[in-house]
Formats: structure tokens, sequence, C-alpha cells
């Protein structure tokens, strides 16, 4: 007989569970596959870098990556233009581009184009033809030292501000900011009245 409020012993046994376990023995094969993948690649676009074109630096989405710095798709139309290289030509040295993108500070701006510059000045182009070169070709000798750029070239570093230790003031210590951005905001507020009020009051003066 069962004594007390006790479970009823039901154990399911015949679930045949070895039939649903999922194996891992392809990965050393697939790890070998994936890296004569690369190598094959790396002959076929050479003398072009292994890790593709060259990407701006961009800010993450939303406010909790907006902080953090990545590569973005390409370069916006504007950062070409400022570092002097033709949106057609940019694709064709290892340069992607991006017609869609804006830039909305000149800090990325100014970032991203000392980038592309930064890269024209390291960049080999070589010629189409081996013994037809043109104009915007490299010299000879640059030719013959070239390398193939394997795995990432230009990666994106984030720069660590700073910091500056100060002595707290008296003046320091008076300053009450709340009260200041109350101050500010009030007059942010009644900016537009103000000014009409000006207005009004500069119309009467002229009229008397």
């Amino acid at each position: 007989m069962v004594k007390h409020n006790n479970v009823v012993p039901n154990g399911h046994f015949k679930k045949h569970w070895q039939n649903y376990v999922k194996t891992w023995f392809n990965q050393p094969a697939r790890k070998t596959r994936r890296r004569a993948a690369r190598q094959k690649k790396a002959v076929k676009i050479f003398p072009r870098p292994t890790a593709g074109p060259l990407r701006p630096i961009v800010h993450g989405q939303t406010l909790k990556y907006n902080m953090k710095l990545r590569a973005g798709k390409g370069f916006s139309l504007e950062e070409l233009k400022a570092a002097g290289i033709p949106k057609k030509l940019a694709p064709t040295v290892g340069i992607s581009v991006d017609h869609r993108r804006k830039n909305r500070s000149l800090e990325g701006l100014q970032a991203n184009v000392q980038r592309l510059k930064t890269y024209k000045a390291k960049l080999v182009v070589f010629p189409r033809r081996a013994r037809k070169s043109k104009a915007g070709d490299s010299a000879p000798e640059e030719l013959a030292t070239a390398t193939q750029v394997q795995g990432p070239y230009m990666p994106i570093v984030r720069e660590k501000p700073s910091v500056e230790l100060v002595k707290v003031t008296e003046e320091m210590k008076s300053f009450k900011a709340y009260n200041k951005l109350r101050v500010e905001r009030t007059n942010v507020r009644h900016f537009g009245a103000r000014l009409k009020k000006a207005a009004e009051a500069e119309k009467e003066d002229k009229n008397k």
C-alpha cells in the first residue's frame, strides 16, 4: 500500500533515445574542407587581399550597440568624393561602395576619408595586361615586391579616450547643474515668445 502523497512511479524507458542523438563526427573533415576552400579562393583572387574589399567604419544600430564600431557595407559617395576616388573606379581597386549610405556626422566622414586615403597610399594596382600598363597602374618595381595580404587588413580599432585629472575648485563645487538645466530649458521654451515680444516692442518704438 502506498503511504503518504507520493508520486506514482511511471518511468518511460522505451523512447529509443539513441535514434535522436545528433553526432558531430564530420567536424574535423569540415575544418579541412573549409581551409582548402580558403586556399583555393586566395589563388583565384590573387593578387587581391583574401579578406575581400575594403569596408568603412560605422557605428552599430540601436542604443545598445551605437557606441561600438564595426565594418559597414560600403563607402558612401560623399566619402569617395572627398578622398578623390571616382565611384566607378572604386570597386575595381578593392573598395566597396554603398550608394544608399548617408553621412550623419562629420567625425565619421573624416575617419572614413582618412581610411580611404591610407588605403590609396598603400595600393598596388596591377595592369590588366602584363605588357600594357596604363595611367594609374603601379610601377614595375612595386609590382615585383607586391604580395597578397592574408587575413584582415586595416583592422577597425577603437581608440581609448584619454582621461585628464583636474583639481576640484570652489567654483565647481558651488555650480548647481540642476538649476542651470532648468533655466536653459525655460529659455528654450520661451525663445519664440520672447523673440515675438521683442519684435513688437521694436515696431512700437519705430511708430513713436
